[in-house]
């Protein structure tokens, strides 16, 4: 039994990471050269993720501020997960769908891009943000499972992955943000 787990948590990722994502090749690069020009013009990157994206918008936030490959500048990239003491009193006022969109208000401008990370559907407080964000003039990408609906919410770039298993969409999107950090560092410093 536990070989079948093992066997089919392989062929996931693997289904995942070749052919999908070789062939989204294009909108990859698209991204990490959206990146690096929002960078260039004194934009930073906000991310946001509910549950267990939450925490992988922190661990790509790290990688941005710190290094992924090479030593190099900090690079702005803040998550917006981190503000425990917000979603508190958010939660307490019944407004927990505004938790990324209040900190949006408060520090995001038009020079900025907002990531949202979800699996298989966007929470309240992520579709919040990316109107927030578009409201306020920021460029908005979505990597998400493909069962996400987008009828109320558009982004400018989005990345569907096919599959509707939470942990390996959790972990293609850390690869996915690891490469982004290692193609936007290339991109910035060399390499």
């Amino acid at each position: 039994m536990a070989q079948d787990k093992i066997s089919t948590a392989v062929a996931q990722q693997v289904a995942l990471l070749d052919p999908f994502l070789l062939s989204q090749r294009a909108v990859l690069n698209n991204l990490a050269e959206h990146l690096v020009s929002t960078f260039h013009q004194g934009g930073r990157l906000f991310l946001v993720g509910s549950g267990p994206f939450g925490s992988i918008a922190g661990l790509i936030g790290q990688s941005f501020l710190h290094r992924q490959t090479l030593e190099r500048p900090a690079l702005p990239a803040i998550a917006l997960t981190n503000d425990a003491g917000l979603a508190t009193f958010l939660a307490g006022d019944e407004q927990g769908s505004q938790l990324f969109s209040r900190q949006l208000r408060a520090l995001a401008s038009n020079q900025d891009t907002v990531m949202a990370l979800a699996g298989n559907h966007l929470s309240p407080a992520d579709r919040e943000a990316l109107d927030t964000a578009r409201q306020l003039g920021c460029r908005t990408v979505l990597i998400a499972g493909e069962q996400v609906e987008l009828t109320d919410i558009l982004p400018d770039i989005n990345l569907s992955l096919p599959s509707d298993s939470l942990p390996r969409l959790q972990e293609n999107t850390l690869f996915i943000g690891n490469l982004l950090c290692t193609l936007v560092e290339g991109a910035l410093f060399g390499t």
